[in-house]
């Protein structure tokens, strides 16, 4: 689009909005001219004069009040007699309710009734008024919500518009009996405004409005006479408590006169087409021994069902809180029993009412009041379409009825069914259930007792024969189960079934019940076989454990006595993991060297069980073979690293030192791979050696391996150890490691073995890994 676009575009929306407001203008005009002419014709009607005269006279009127014309036309519609005839009423109150002078408005007040004049033009029905009012009472006067009720015949009251009132409270106010303590029905009746501006005090006079009650802090109720009349009452409610004060009174006396003329001219309500229809229909139900009531839908602005209306009903029909037959018509469907929206009859109505087909429920309970007490009863319900509306009948189980109902219900979900058998006539007599059991056509009848077995998968005929032989015998009761060939496979049952003797002992019939108990016997197949499953798994853990303990053994023989070695004394332990096989991955080697050099090995490879030893054996020999043969430490630990990275027969990673100690010098070198550094104890000082540089094997084929070296004092102590002595689960490996530098300086009992007690002090009872750990010392007279 170019610039030059722009402009016109903008003239062309300018044009629009002009027509627009033109349009809404000649509206306006034409019902303010509708509204006058009515006006014109109601007085002319009254004195006769032209038209001319009627409208000077209207226009005499509305200056000597102080309104506006349109306000005048309004008041004087609304003075006119109802079309038709109403039950009667005490004509000094609405008389006084419709010739009450009112005090002349201020300015604001003026302008306010002159604005709702104009805006009731384009009002044309009382929910249209109702939300009229909301918009024009919330800024003037602090309004809420708005309420119109108008008078029914029998005396209530019905809500025939409201705004800001939600749509469940609206239902539950819908219809008001005449009751005394109603608020809106003292204000008709008296023709005089009720103040209610005080919750707590006026909740102990009216049945006041709101869920609770004290939503709304204050309301007014104003009747509005409509001729003669006062058959409407305008309740405006505000949240805010406190009184009205004079001018807000005034003006919503002013409103509720203003509101006259367009009730007068559209009408309170619109009766029912059908009611003549309805009252025939109400004719014939006062003489039906059954429970059953026309309804009529009520549809909402989208066409959907939101209720329905009774327009007839039988004198059986009751609902919740026992009204029934001609009390519940007028009333709503969901008023009389509110929990129906929640069950199935609630959908079943709006089906049969959308469809031909009438629509049957299955059975059900509900609470009903009979002669003043609540009881609960079981009905069946039927709704039927009967022109635009629905006749839904209800019928009343029996005790015995409901019985039934109950037996077949506890043998539909016990998946089981009775059976009888005359041993005198030979006839017998099942449940449907049993046919359904046993997939026997119903038409052909029971089986004789003789030839049930018959039914039976061979491998069950001889055990079923012989029990149903002792049955018919000896009157022996049997309890046996048995299988059948069904349509969906084997079906696993169970006959339990017992005789009636006569009084010479002798059986004369026989009755008991057959059960499906396929779901039970297929549990107890799958628990058997996972039993079984079980065991064999547990059978080859305890071989595999056997082997690899006696292979470990082998493999990794312990001295019973500390190992002196180039001087030294070596205390060894080795303790498995208290889980599992209870065979893992560490090991030790101490060994001397042909040149007279100790070589100290601790290795730990990853896992249990048979993998983890045959991976132990690789590394342990290959590691003293390499040293033996001339290797460097550093080199053997590379050469390991690519044997476990590249064979086949290899358990993942593996952590090792290796040390080598020189008696002249009493120097140790020694290098790691990934492993926990020794701790030296010497001259009363503990700590850890620096580790040099080595990763764990396994784990990349281009490591870096480092040597350092130490030189040992007369004294000390050096602690070889796997990595399960200080790892416990949830701590860390560093407070670990704190804790073994403790307990290594920690006394112990009656003059203990050093390793006994480091041992004692660091190994929990439960739930560690493997343990192996070197204990070297050299002696205090060494040279």
């Amino acid at each position: 689009m170019g610039s030059g676009d722009v402009p016109d575009m903008a003239a062309l929306t300018r044009v629009v909005a002009r027509q627009r407001a033109e349009m809404d203008r000649l509206q306006d005009l034409a019902a303010t001219s509708a509204v006058l002419e009515r006006a014109k014709g109601a007085v002319m009607a009254g004195t006769g004069c032209s038209p001319d005269a009627a409208q000077e006279e209207l226009q005499q009127r509305a200056k000597a009040a102080r309104r506006t014309l349109l306000e005048e036309c309004w008041i004087t519609l609304g003075s006119l007699a109802p079309p038709t005839s109403a039950a009667p009423r005490p004509p000094v109150a609405d008389a006084a309710v419709r010739d009450a002078p009112l005090p002349a408005p201020g300015q604001a007040g003026s302008a306010a009734l002159a604005r709702l004049a104009k805006a009731l033009v384009r009002v044309g029905t009382t929910q249209d008024l109702a939300r009229c009012l909301l918009d024009r009472l919330a800024p003037d006067v602090g309004a809420d919500a708005v309420m119109i009720y108008a008078r029914l015949p029998a005396g209530g009251l019905e809500l025939v518009g409201h705004a800001g009132v939600d749509d469940t409270l609206a239902r539950q106010w819908g219809r008001v009996p005449p009751l005394s303590g109603i608020a809106a029905l003292d204000a008709m009746a008296a023709g005089e405004p009720r103040w209610l501006e005080d919750a707590g005090a006026d909740q102990k006079r009216y049945l006041l409005i709101g869920d609770p009650p004290q939503q709304w802090g204050s309301r007014a109720w104003l009747p509005v006479a409509i001729g003669e009349s006062a058959e409407v009452a305008l309740g405006v409610l505000r949240r805010s408590e406190g009184p009205f004060t004079s001018g807000v009174r005034e003006h919503l006396q002013a409103v509720a006169r203003l509101c006259a003329g367009p009730l007068r001219t559209f009408g309170v309500r619109q009766e029912p087409t059908v009611r003549d229809a309805a009252d025939s229909v109400q004719t014939v139900f006062d003489r039906l021994p059954v429970a059953a009531v026309l309804l009529t839908p009520v549809r909402g602005p989208s066409g959907t069902v939101e209720d329905f209306r009774i327009d007839a009903a039988t004198a059986g029909a009751s609902d919740a809180v026992g009204r029934s037959g001609r009390e519940l018509v007028g009333l709503r469907f969901l008023e009389c029993w509110p929990t129906a929206a929640d069950e199935p009859l609630w959908q079943g109505c709006l089906e049969a009412l959308a469809a031909e087909e009438p629509y049957e429920s299955e059975p059900f309970a509900r609470q009903q009041v009979v002669a003043g007490v609540g009881e609960l009863s079981t009905y069946s319900a039927r709704a039927a379409r009967m022109g635009d509306g629905l006749v839904v009948s209800w019928v009343r189980h029996e005790p015995s009825d409901r019985q039934e109902q109950r037996l077949a219900d506890v043998q539909r979900l016990g998946r089981l069914g009775w059976a009888t058998w005359s041993l005198v006539t030979g006839e017998g007599n099942w449940s449907s259930q049993v046919f359904a059991l046993l997939e026997r056509d119903p038409a052909h009848g029971p089986v004789p007792l003789a030839q049930l077995p018959r039914l039976a998968l061979p491998e069950d005929l001889p055990a079923l024969t012989r029990a149903v032989g002792d049955l018919l015998r000896d009157g022996r009761p049997c309890d046996v189960p048995f299988r059948i060939a069904a349509r969906d496979g084997i079906r696993h049952l169970r006959v339990v079934a017992e005789a009636v003797a006569d009084a010479e002992g002798t059986p004369v019939e026989v009755h008991g019940f057959v059960q499906d108990v396929s779901a039970q016997r297929s549990a107890e197949l799958a628990l058997v076989a996972s039993e079984r499953a079980m065991l064999t798994q547990h059978g080859v853990l305890m071989a595999e454990r056997t082997v690899a303990a006696r292979l470990q053994d082998a493999l990794l023989p312990l001295p019973k006595q500390p190992v002196r070695l180039s001087g030294l004394r070596v205390d060894i332990a080795y303790l498995p993991a208290q889980s599992g096989l209870n065979v893992g991955g560490d090991w030790f080697s101490a060994i001397e060297l042909p040149d007279g050099d100790a070589l100290f090995v601790v290795g730990d490879v990853a896992g249990h069980g048979m993998d983890a030893v045959a991976s132990m054996a690789l590394l342990r020999f290959t590691a003293k073979g390499m040293i033996i043969t001339g290797s460097s430490l550093t080199g053997a630990l590379v050469r390991l690293n690519a044997l476990l990275l590249h064979s086949r027969d290899s358990h993942g990673t593996a952590t090792m030192i290796l040390a080598r100690y020189s008696p002249a010098e009493r120097r140790l070198v020694w290098a790691q791979a990934g492993h926990p550094p020794p701790l030296l104890l010497s001259n009363g000082d503990v700590r850890y050696l620096e580790r040099p540089h080595g990763m764990l094997l396994g784990a990349s084929d281009s490591p870096r391996y480092e040597e350092a070296e130490c030189v040992l004092a007369p004294g000390d102590r050096l602690v070889l150890y796997t990595d399960g002595l200080v790892e416990r689960p949830g701590e860390s490996i560093d407070r670990g490691l704190e804790r073994l530098a403790l307990a290594a300086t920690l006394p112990g009992p009656g003059g203990s073995a050093p390793l006994e007690r480091l041992l004692s002090a660091m190994l929990e009872p439960e739930g560690r890994d493997d343990v192996c750990v070197l204990h070297i010392r050299v002696p205090e007279d060494s040279p």
